[in-house]
């Protein structure tokens, strides 16, 4: 036997039916703190500040591919 029931409510009036809890407040508190966390690095999400890091990286490794092979020469 197979039984199909359709309700229209709310996800407020869901969470209450199913005795879930109600998590907005938790999930405004996130979202404000990532926004925060956001807005507080969004210098380091510059094109310039990018292009610095990744410069600097690439330079370093690089440097260290050039002596890994004049010690495996020089051996």
């Amino acid at each position: 036997m197979k039984f199909k029931v359709e309700a229209e409510c709310t996800p407020e009036e869901a969470r209450a039916f199913l005795g879930l809890p109600d998590v907005t407040p938790l999930n405004e508190r996130l979202v404000a703190e990532m926004q925060a966390r956001m807005e507080s690095n969004i210098t380091a999400m510059q094109p310039e500040e990018l292009m610095k890091s990744w410069t600097a990286f690439g330079l370093q490794a690089q440097d260290q591919f050039r002596q890994m092979m004049q010690a495996v020469v020089t051996k």
